[in-house]
């Protein structure tokens, strides 16, 4: 190998390796011995896939040698969120309760990206089944955050988030319930997006709060983000919510600039944020009005009621989906004098925290005599959200906001506070609720010179057209100049 690989984007890797410059196996080996020899500090990895790694590689550099097209990803490095089951491999959600289960199946994502030619290097760390918002709830310890180890990478897709500012993978997989891709995107300065509901499969990926979870791309790019999206999009047979019709095409048009578009700045998401995050909102707002854009503010009433409906939507669904987690079928078992004792032993040991608040808070909103006044309450504020977005993009093509309302705070700040954790997704949350795309791009630093990103909203299946607007958002962005923690 010439010249290094690690720190270039998945359309470089991919050109190389395709071009023998360099062979699919040299780039593993580099990215592994660079988490082999950081990671420790950053704890993003849960485990390391050395030997499937190098199988796959080996497979890519056979198919070239034959004259083959591995595919768009070809010999590209990717970090896999450990929510999303990979056959024989451990999958654990962060969780003691799933610590020893290994899959009989891989997620269809994993088998899109390795058909497209991708080598996965491991399994990421996340909040426990990914109900967090800073990666501190995971039970095998907080990741760190690239740029300063006394702060969190946001969550609950931190250690993905992590491991791409990193440079351990170019690109990576989260999942993303109210926020999961976009709050640590933002907090490590990298892309991360959330796809409509139903655009990419579920199937195996394990559910949090199935009307809102969807997998999604983290990159350190938006052309890369495009590209990942691109290669796991597509209808599924085994997931029912799956959308049919085509895959998109989010790459041909990404560089046309953003003339004539109509951008909308929500001003109920702006209302809380740190001042350099408005600032570099409006910042973000300005260079996208100087290539051409017609950018207003607008109002957008019902988001602000994203927040309490999403506490009750997610922790009901929550508490339906982690029912199945009891100690029979699979998973930790604690016996007890009898199968209900056996049950309360083995999920109270098994779930930390976090997730048995979440569970409670749900089994009570479902629950006889509250169900009305709480869950169903909540789904009609949720149709108010969908019909804001619905009258907002009858003017407006896009729309934007702040991804998180301040930079990556200190590991333990909010620990104690859920109320103050779980105000961090009060940006993100509306979109999940509406079941839109999101993407967040990173603009500039602000407080303790830590990453700022800036968020941009589209309609159902608007893809092309944020990706677009990302793109010149990424041309005009100031450079964050704070240092990796091993530069």
């Amino acid at each position: 190998m010439t010249a290094s690989t690690i720190g270039m984007s998945a359309f470089e890797i991919a050109t190389l390796v395709r071009s023998k410059q360099v062979s699919a196996a040299e780039v593993t080996h580099e990215h592994l011995a660079l988490v082999k020899a950081r990671d420790g500090d950053l704890n993003s990895f849960l485990q390391i896939s050395e030997e499937a790694a190098l199988a796959s590689a080996k497979a890519v550099d056979e198919m070239i040698a034959k004259g083959e097209d591995p595919g768009a990803l070809a010999g590209v490095p990717i970090a896999l969120k450990d929510n999303l089951v990979t056959r024989g491999i451990s999958t654990t959600c962060a969780s003691q309760i799933l610590k020893a289960w290994k899959p009989p199946y891989d997620a269809t994502v994993i088998l899109k990206a390795r058909a497209a030619g991708a080598v996965a290097l491991g399994k990421t760390n996340l909040d426990e089944f990914a109900m967090g918002s800073s990666t501190e709830n995971s039970s095998f310890g907080p990741t760190r955050n690239p740029y300063d180890l006394g702060r969190v990478p946001g969550g609950s897709s931190g250690g993905s988030a992590a491991a791409v500012a990193a440079k351990f993978a170019p690109i990576a997989l989260g999942s993303d319930t109210g926020g999961s891709i976009r709050q640590p995107a933002a907090l490590c300065g990298i892309v991360g997006v959330k796809p409509t509901y139903g655009l990419v499969s579920r199937y195996g990926l394990i559910a949090f709060a199935s009307s809102l979870d969807q997998i999604g791309p983290f990159a350190r790019n938006v052309k890369d983000a495009a590209l990942l999206l691109q290669v796991i999009a597509g209808h599924d047979r085994m997931d029912s919510t799956s959308l049919g019709g085509p895959v998109p095409d989010l790459l041909s048009d990404i560089e046309n600039g953003v003339e004539g578009l109509r951008i909308g700045v929500i001003e109920e998401l702006i209302d809380g944020v740190s001042p350099m995050v408005g600032t570099a909102l409006d910042s973000a707002a300005n260079s996208l009005s100087a290539q051409g854009a017609q950018v207003e503010h607008l109002s957008v009433p019902a988001v602000k009621y994203g927040l309490s409906a999403y506490y009750l939507i997610a922790p009901a669904e929550a508490s339906s989906n982690l029912a199945r987690y009891d100690g029979v079928r699979y998973g930790l078992r604690v016996e007890g004098q009898d199968m209900n004792e056996t049950y309360v032993a083995s999920r109270t040991k098994g779930f930390g925290p976090e997730v048995k608040r979440r569970i409670m808070l749900g089994t009570f909103a479902l629950s006889s005599g509250y169900y009305d006044a709480y869950y169903g309450r909540a789904q009609r504020v949720r149709t108010m959200i969908i019909d804001s977005f619905r009258k907002a993009y009858e003017s407006f093509d896009v729309l934007l906001s702040p991804t998180s309302p301040t930079t990556a705070f200190e590991l333990g700040a909010k620990a104690a506070d859920p109320l103050s954790m779980y105000l961090s997704d009060v940006c993100t949350i509306p979109t999940n609720l509406a079941g839109h795309p999101a993407i967040s791009v990173p603009y500039g630093e602000g407080e303790n010179e830590m990453p700022i990103g800036v968020q941009i909203l589209a309609p159902a299946l608007g893809e092309a057209n944020m990706f677009k607007v990302a793109r010149a958002l990424e041309r005009g962005a100031p450079l964050i100049a704070k240092k990796l923690f091993w530069e």
